[in-house]
């Protein structure tokens, strides 16, 4: 199939949106077609479909604390599943996009550029940083910092004081086609403003409550300048 997209995580939050939304030659594997621990599981894969890019969304994420409680699942599935992606598309030269996360950086000051370098305060942040660095020393490649969530928002509260750019799931699929074909890193998301002022414009009965978790960077805003100038217009239009 030309020019073929692979999506590891098929069965994910966000794979279910794009199968909706975006419009592109994709095909979506589940954890049985593709084990991102087995590398023998993806070079077959690769060898059958013939993809041009694979993009990567398979991996560990929420609820955040089981990074701290297990943090082998955590090595396995977002650091060295990562680089076993990396290995085998390398192999057969095909393009990865990686989703990495905003939870990157610091979350102090705010306004995150993609050149600033890395902090991570948390378990999370730190296996997304190991998965961009196998995905980094790779040239063929791209990722992208995102803070996306699926539509309604999943929860009865959202935070007054962390401020982010939230974005939902069906826009990041709206916009992916326009950037699988860079390459370096991408920060992707909506305006910078509070998850709660985020989730009460679509949502009017959410609860405002706060976060004290020293763990949790409560400025996660990126700076969206490079993003504009891909899609040449503001995300949020």
């Amino acid at each position: 199939m030309k020019n073929l997209i692979l999506v590891t995580g098929g069965n994910g939050r966000f794979a279910q949106t794009l199968k909706k939304k975006a419009n592109l030659n994709f095909k979506f594997l589940t954890k049985k077609e593709l084990d991102i621990l087995k590398p023998n599981s993806i070079n077959k894969c690769i060898l059958k479909y013939k993809p041009k890019i694979l993009i990567h969304t398979a991996g560990l994420s929420r609820p955040m604390h089981q990074h701290e409680m297990n943090i082998t699942k955590s090595i396995d599935l977002n650091i060295m599943g990562t680089a076993n992606i990396v290995k085998s598309c390398k192999k057969y030269n095909i393009k990865v996009v990686f989703f990495s996360t905003c939870y990157v950086y610091d979350g102090i000051k705010g306004n995150h550029k993609e050149s600033e370098g890395l902090n991570p305060i948390n378990n999370y942040a730190l296996s997304k940083m190991g998965g961009e660095c196998s995905v980094r020393m790779y040239p063929n490649s791209l990722v992208l910092r995102i803070q996306m969530i699926e539509k309604p928002f999943p929860y009865k509260k959202a935070y007054s004081n962390l401020y982010s750019n939230y974005i939902f799931h069906e826009d990041i699929a709206k916009v992916l086609p326009k950037l699988i074909n860079k390459n370096g890193i991408i920060n992707v998301g909506g305006k910078s403003q509070s998850t709660y002022n985020f989730v009460k414009q679509h949502n009017k009965h959410i609860i405002k409550t706060t976060v004290n978790d020293k763990k949790t960077p409560l400025n996660q805003t990126m700076n969206l300048d490079k993003l504009k100038k891909i899609l040449k217009k503001d995300i949020n239009s």
